[in-house]
């Protein structure tokens, strides 16, 4: 073994305009603001490092780059909505008023964006 099975992670994505980010994970997601370093803003986010890198231009996924398990979701998406953060609809797959799916095996998920278009999600189990 290397360690890496003990070892905590860090989670990344990128921003173009770090102002916007940091407004948007700071104030609308309620993370902790750590840094603002040279190539990065820093977030602590539940133990686990979130580095949002600096880049000139992001060019968001199809899918998603960071996701939060959460105890309520329908709670979770009535705060962040409280808080200007926009849901995205899947029609195909049938989301609910909250913009909350239900999948077969009973996981709910609901998907945002940040302000560079990262696509973002909410599970609960």
């Amino acid at each position: 073994m290397n360690g890496l099975e003990k070892s905590s992670i860090c989670a990344f994505v990128a921003t173009a305009n770090a102002g916007a980010s940091r407004h948007f994970y700071e104030n609308a997601l309620g993370l902790t603001f750590i840094s603002d370093e040279e190539y990065a803003l820093v977030f602590e986010a539940n133990g686990t490092t979130l580095r949002i890198q600096k880049v000139a231009e992001v060019v968001p996924k199809q899918y998603t780059s960071l996701g939060w398990h959460v105890a309520d979701i329908t709670a979770a998406v009535t705060s962040l909505a409280a808080n200007g953060v926009k849901f995205e609809r899947y029609d195909f797959m049938q989301p609910d008023e909250l913009g909350i799916v239900t999948f077969p095996e009973g996981a709910r998920v609901a998907w945002f964006k940040d302000p560079d278009g990262n696509l973002l999600s909410l599970d609960q189990y």
